[in-house]
């Protein structure tokens, strides 16, 4: 049976609603076919099923509200609310040799060896990933750019990405600047995959209203983050206490990514990382998914990965002259994790 019901706009110029020559309502309006529209100044008189006024009243609230702490708003901003389970839209499970996303020069991003393709599928069927292995193998930016399509289709609300700032350590201080200007370059890598993603007025439009945050590790704590999608890079950074503060941060409908390379880790004591520990006391609670890598990832210049595997050869024959196996040299056995816990208890 078909409803009507007057939307009148208030306390905002329905021109910034409807858009340049009505472009964003005409966005709205292709979503229901069978809804009958008609706006005159501040008014939008609605005839059609109930089913449609609610979800066309609903994108209507939503560009208000978007419109309170944006500068202005796009036919974009409506298409992301109503392609998203918010707005009605279906959720999409990404097949896992599909794109990802596009970059800004129209190139598809998409996970391109066998562990990406295990990262994209275990981004949708857990809410914690670690993926672990050496550089090059893209392990953040296929990260990235999963966090960045669920920010597009609205699964989440924001995408927190953080890094220990452990090459600094306690020399923050004595470095010149602010401190953004201090741990930008610290930053650097998560910028950079970012603004190959997202346009830079964009990004930087996120990253002002808080859409997209970068900060040091430091910063999560005493914070619960909830729809969001949380990345922590280089995270064989962190000692075991800093891993567990970052991992109970999660909040509902949060998903959280955890990257590292236990090859590369510049602590002063290299056995106070505490990466391959916490794996090794959560990879077997549900819910949880370890990605290991290696050289066969890597995706940079053919070299790197001849490098890499010179690397874990020469790592693997200075353990044998110590008497360790290679797989103890690497990681740590389940002793060792629970004599941490106990110790972290």
């Amino acid at each position: 049976m078909a409803e009507t019901k007057k939307i009148i706009l208030k306390e905002i110029d329905p021109v910034e609603i409807y858009g340049a020559n009505n472009k964003i309502l005409e966005t709205v309006c292709s979503y229901f076919p069978e809804l009958k529209v008609v706006a005159r100044g501040d008014e939008i008189m609605l005839d059609g099923k109930a089913e449609d006024i609610s979800g066309f009243e609903g994108a209507i609230r939503h560009l208000i509200e978007k419109r309170l702490v944006k500068r202005s708003l796009t036919a974009y901003d409506a298409e992301e609310y109503l392609d998203s389970p918010e707005g009605g839209g279906k959720p999409e499970i990404l097949p896992a040799d599909s794109v990802i996303v596009y970059g800004n020069d129209g190139k598809a991003i998409k996970a391109r060896t066998p562990n990406q393709i295990k990262m994209v599928e275990a981004f949708y069927a857990n809410d914690l990933i670690f993926a672990l292995g050496p550089a090059g193998t893209g392990k953040t930016y296929v990260a990235i750019a999963l966090a960045v399509r669920a920010l597009k289709n609205r699964e989440i609300r924001r995408i927190v990405l953080t890094r220990p700032a452990v090459e600094a350590g306690e020399r923050l201080g004595f470095l010149p600047g602010d401190l953004k200007e201090k741990l930008d370059p610290y930053l650097l890598p998560l910028y950079d995959a970012l603004k190959d993603i997202i346009p830079a007025k964009r990004l930087q439009e996120f990253i002002e209203d808080g859409t997209i945050e970068i900060a040091p590790l430091a910063y999560m704590r005493g914070r619960t983050l909830d729809r969001a999608c949380v990345i922590l890079d280089e995270a064989q950074n962190t000692s075991l206490g800093q891993l567990k503060m970052f991992l109970t941060r999660m909040g509902n409908d949060a998903k959280f990514i955890v990257t590292g390379d236990a090859t590369q880790i510049d602590l002063p004591q290299k056995d106070s990382s505490g990466l391959l520990k916490g794996v090794g006391l959560v990879e077997k609670i549900k819910g949880v998914s370890i990605i290991r890598f290696d050289h066969r990832d890597i995706v940079r210049h053919p070299l790197v990965a001849k490098i890499v595997k010179a690397f874990e050869k020469h790592g693997a024959t200075e353990s044998s002259a110590l008497g360790e196996s290679p797989a103890s040299a690497g990681t740590s056995t389940s002793e060792a994790a629970s004599a941490e816990a106990s110790e972290t208890a």
